[in-house]
């Protein structure tokens, strides 16, 4: 296999949960390459260097396999290697929202019924 689809990969790799979050990732410049933006389509090789940007943080990963089909957790690990700059940030970031959530302390009870219209007409929901 010389080249497979990034979108294809990124799920294969379980960094998205569908492939059309993955080319939704791409297309609104999420995923990364050597610092310039890719498409979906666009063929990922062994060695390339990627930012991929998800709502569980920024990764920094090299391509060590590839692969178009999905499987375990333990296979998608083995396809890249993560940037120790990449897994200190993120660690660091997890910490930050932990202690932020220290001064936000939960409501004592779940929304009424009022309260959660009031909640989803201040969102414009």
């Amino acid at each position: 296999m010389t080249g497979t689809r990034i979108d294809k990969w990124l799920w294969a790799a379980r960094f998205f949960k569908t492939r059309s979050m993955a080319a939704k990732a791409c297309d609104l410049s999420r995923v990364t390459s050597h610092g310039q933006p890719v498409k979906p389509a666009r063929d990922l090789h062994i060695g390339d260097m990627l930012q991929v940007e998800t709502p569980g943080g920024k990764f920094e990963i090299e391509v060590l396999a590839l692969s178009d089909t999905r499987g375990s957790a333990a296979v998608a690990q083995t396809l890249y290697r993560e940037t120790e700059e990449s897994k200190t940030a993120r660690l660091r970031e997890a910490e930050q929202r932990r202690m932020n959530r220290m001064f936000t302390p939960a409501p004592p009870t779940r929304p009424s019924k009022r309260d959660r219209r009031l909640i989803h007409r201040f969102r414009g929901e």
